[in-house]
């Protein structure tokens, strides 16, 4: 199993003085640390793992060890995720990709149950706000939009996903298009609707997934870490 981390950004809505992925939870735990250790538990020896490292580094290696290897974004605080995506998924090797936001905190459970015969988007069903990436899904419930400007939104994507062997070209040729400031997201949107892409939409709502934008996000992912 290929995973990637991206946890190039500089994080500045959360206001602290290090990279947000070392955000530390009130069990001891950083954000970054916890989703390394249920990556490794649930995917053992058969996880390639690689973290986007851009702001402070040096700081995520350190934390990291010899967990992983790394991928440098020079351009971290020129670039969106679309571009730490992209140099992620030119360097894995061979195969599907799982990525996830470095800010997100999740329950070990939810692994079990995403789908990595096909590529797809966590989602929940909650209300959300202007921040949020929103999505819509077509008939067939594969997602159909992606974005923050989504209007009547069916919920949330998490920043939990994966993009199948067979989708991966397309969608780094998408993501090659994007512009500097884009998310990733964008790039699965036009990868969907130039090209028809599939991307399932995997409601991961029962078990509870908190990306950690501001403090009150963060008072919601230590309630799930307790």
């Amino acid at each position: 199993m290929n995973a990637v981390i991206l946890a190039a950004g500089l994080g500045t809505r959360l206001g602290r003085p290090l990279p947000k992925p070392l955000t530390r939870l009130r069990n001891g735990q950083t954000i970054l640390g916890r989703q390394i250790d249920y990556l490794r538990r649930h995917f053992g020896a058969d996880l390639c793992l690689s973290i986007v490292v851009g702001y402070k580094l040096e700081m995520i290696l350190e934390a990291a060890g010899a967990h992983a290897s790394f991928v440098y974004n020079e351009f971290f605080d020129q670039t969106n995720t679309a571009k730490s995506l992209l140099r992620a998924l030119r360097l894995a090797p061979p195969g599907g990709v799982l990525w996830l936001n470095g800010d997100v905190v999740f329950v070990a459970p939810l692994l079990k149950e995403l789908p990595f015969d096909r590529s797809f988007v966590a989602v929940n069903t909650a209300q959300v706000g202007e921040e949020e990436v929103k999505y819509t899904v077509d008939g067939d419930g594969y997602v159909k939009e992606l974005s923050k400007t989504v209007v009547q939104a069916r919920g949330e994507a998490v920043g939990i996903n994966y993009v199948s062997a067979d989708d991966r070209a397309a969608l780094v040729h998408y993501l090659e298009r994007c512009g500097d400031n884009d998310y990733f997201e964008r790039g699965i949107e036009l990868a969907i609707s130039e090209q028809g892409l599939k991307f399932s939409a995997v409601d991961i709502s029962p078990f509870g997934c908190v990306e950690v934008d501001f403090l009150p996000d963060l008072d919601r992912a230590n309630l799930l870490a307790a």
